[in-house]
């Protein structure tokens, strides 16, 4: 049975049930919660994950859990190439890792990873902080990507099997693991190295097994991804600064209200900020724990790091030939001030 309202009845009654209807339009409305999925294709224990469940905590604070953050890191969605395509085409929101996965993209990272271009980690970060920094992003934000943040991976040192590397002369004939980046690959041929593009998550396995004499990386990986059990010889050759990259999914960085995206960027500023004073602070803890467990450490002297930086000066010119010479120039420039 229907109930009817008399008509004098609804007459008082519109005019009201319009002003609510319309308050109820201008009134503030709570954003929807949903979550966020980040990857990683470092170590739980690594400091980029520990960053990364800072930056979680901070962000899920700022919005009063309307915004969620889910970590995958160690590899769980994959190897970083193939988050690299995920973050592309919108199926996670944000992946962490090298730079050097990125190069294929934006080429132009690969000028921030010549050899033997930093003295310091502050004359890195000098690089990634300044001008050249902020045209990277550009040329992300291109592609549909957003940089988040820039954390520290560190200086890469080389590992074997098969004997010290005291000279430029022992590169020669190794097989080593690179990343997928041609400045890395185009280095280690000019020391007469025998270079493999491998993504990190097959690394292990090819040394254990011999198809790999070799392989490079900062202390911290070699310690959390345990290259150390089957890599016998270690030498400091700080051959490349790398860098970490938080890079999302433009568009979906851009769906978020204001207030979220502003809630990200602040808690990735504090993450990465953490992240590099602790980076900086491990190093020597990381390397020490590598001789430790067994490794034969060289340190290269002044002398060879001059030859080797002779022996490879031709990639900084090869660079010049697939990318603008004036951001080549403009990195060096930053890169060796003083």
């Amino acid at each position: 049975m229907l109930f009817r309202i008399p008509r004098r009845t609804l007459a008082f009654m519109l005019p009201a049930l319009g002003l609510a209807a319309a308050l109820t339009v201008l009134a503030p409305q709570a954003h929807a919660a949903q979550t966020l999925r980040i990857a990683s294709n470092f170590p739980s224990d690594h400091t980029a994950s520990q960053a990364m469940t800072l930056f979680k905590t901070e962000v899920e604070q700022a919005t009063k859990g309307e915004l969620k953050i889910a970590l995958f890191p160690d590899m769980q969605l994959g190897g970083a190439m193939e988050n690299v395509d995920q973050v592309r085409s919108g199926t996670i929101f944000a992946s962490v890792s090298s730079i050097a996965y990125y190069t294929r993209i934006v080429p132009e990272f690969e000028a921030v990873s010549l050899p033997f271009l930093f003295d310091s980690r502050t004359a890195a970060f000098r690089v990634m902080d300044g001008e050249a920094g902020k045209l990277l992003d550009q040329k992300m934000a291109e592609k549909g990507f957003i940089v988040l943040g820039t954390g520290e991976l560190g200086f890469r040192h080389a590992t074997n099997n098969v004997r010290p590397l005291a000279s430029a002369k022992d590169f020669a004939g190794l097989k080593f693991r690179l990343q997928p980046n041609e400045v890395h690959l185009a280095t280690f041929k000019a020391l007469g190295a025998n270079p493999v593009s491998m993504d990190v998550k097959e690394v292990y396995s090819a040394l254990q097994q011999g198809v790999l004499d070799g392989q490079e990386n900062p202390y911290n990986i070699i310690a959390t991804r345990r290259f150390s059990e089957v890599q016998k010889y270690l030498s400091d050759t700080a051959h490349f600064f790398d860098y970490i990259n938080v890079v999302a999914n433009k568009r979906q960085f851009e769906r978020l209200p204001a207030d979220q995206q502003q809630a990200v960027r602040d808690a990735m500023a504090k993450a990465m900020q953490w992240q590099r004073a602790e980076a900086e602070k491990l190093d020597t803890h990381w390397r020490e724990q590598l001789i430790k467990g067994g490794m034969q450490f060289t340190e290269i002297t002044p002398e060879t790091r001059e030859e080797l930086r002779k022996a490879t000066a031709s990639v900084v010119d090869l660079l010049r030939t697939r990318v603008d010479p004036k951001f080549v120039d403009l990195v060096v420039a930053e890169g060796t001030a003083k």
